[in-house]
Formats: C-alpha cells, structure tokens, sequence
C-alpha cells in the first residue's frame, strides 16, 4: 500500500500543528507521522551567529525543500530517513538528527509547503489553516518568546519586517492551491470531522489497489 500524503500549510500561528495533531490522533496515531517543514531550514554552519540572525525564515530560500522531497519520497519507498533539528536560539541545525520510519499516512507541515511545486505535487490532500492575521501575531509572540528566547521588541520587529511581508508575498497566494481551507484551525470541529472521513477514503482506496 503506497503512503498517502497530507499538505497543511498556512500562516505562521494559523494553527497548523493543532490540526495536524488532530488529524493524526483522529486517523491512527500508530500509523502516522510528521514531517514539519521546521526541520528544513538550511544549515547556516558557514555564516557567523551575526549574520545568522538575519535570515529571514518566511521566505522560500531560508528552507532545503530538496532535502524534503527527497525525504518524502524515500519514505513512499519505504525507506528510513534522518530527519534535521533546529535551533532557533542560535539560528542552525543541531548536530543531532531525528530517525524516522516509514508509515502509512504522511503529514507534511509547514508555511511555505504549498509554495513549492515539488512538495505540492507530492500531496494526495492539499489543506490550508486560515485564521486573522491579529490571532496569528499574537500567537506568534506567546510561541517566540516561551519556545525560541525571544524578546517581545524582536518579535514585533520581525513580524513587521519579514513575516507580514513573506505572507502577503508568499503564503496568501498558496492558499490557491489548496483542495480544502480549513478557517480558524483547530477550532474548526466540522471542517476536521470532514477532512477525517475524506482521508479515511483515500486510505481505504489505496488499500484496495
């Protein structure tokens, strides 16, 4: 049975990660895996922690969307992968890798996914999380600073600099690609109930070929 593939995309703090976890514990959590387009954010091991802290993560360049196409596919070949952390806080990989195992359900997250045509031909099911920008900012800064050691000054100042720009630029117009908008993420019970037994459809299909 070949793998099948979930895209959700949307603004960063639309909410992403609530619906993918849904999804996963709605399907089977056994089953699934994730994959977080996070995790791809270039090695930057050749720049110095001054110029490291000026990437801008909201633009398409700052990912290797090789590296995560070719871990997709080697996962519907049913290979194992190792897949890159992140640390924000110093703006570079970790020297350490995740190793994942091939399932059968495939969640691929992230704000740029759909961006990508590579990523985007890869997706059985296209989703975009989409919530007001005034709850993804304020989320946004809850996150950066509990998770990332951000201050709120740096925060904003970001936001206002690169995140809203890349959005509008980037993320916005992706949504057209999607098969299925899910406003106001997680909270949105009717719209997971729905994507629930779609993906249970295309799993029993696959089943069957």
């Amino acid at each position: 049975m070949k793998p099948v593939i979930i895209g959700i995309a949307g603004g960063s703090g639309s909410g992403k990660s609530t619906v993918t976890k849904q999804l996963m514990n709605l399907i089977d959590p056994e089953k699934t895996l994730i994959l977080r387009q996070d995790n791809y954010y270039k090695d930057q091991s050749d720049l110095p922690y001054d110029e490291r802290i000026k990437t801008n993560y909201d633009h398409p360049f700052a990912f290797d969307n090789e590296l995560l196409v070719q871990h997709i596919m080697e996962l519907k070949d049913n290979k194992i992968i190792e897949v890159p952390e992140y640390d924000f806080t110093v703006h570079n990989r970790k020297k350490e890798t995740t190793t994942i195992v091939p399932k059968e359900i495939i969640l691929v997250e992230g704000i740029l996914i759909f961006a990508d045509e590579n990523i985007r031909n890869l997706c059985d099911i296209k989703i975009f999380v989409d919530t007001d920008s005034d709850v993804r900012v304020l989320r946004r800064i809850k996150r950066d600073i509990r998770d990332r050691g951000r201050s709120l000054e740096s925060v904003i100042e970001q936001y206002l600099e690169t995140v809203r720009p890349a959005h509008l630029q980037f993320v916005e117009p992706s949504k057209s690609y999607a098969d299925v908008i899910v406003p106001e993420g997680g909270h949105n019970r009717v719209a997971i109930d729905l994507l629930e037994t779609k993906i249970n459809s295309i799993i029993e299909k696959n089943k069957k070929e």
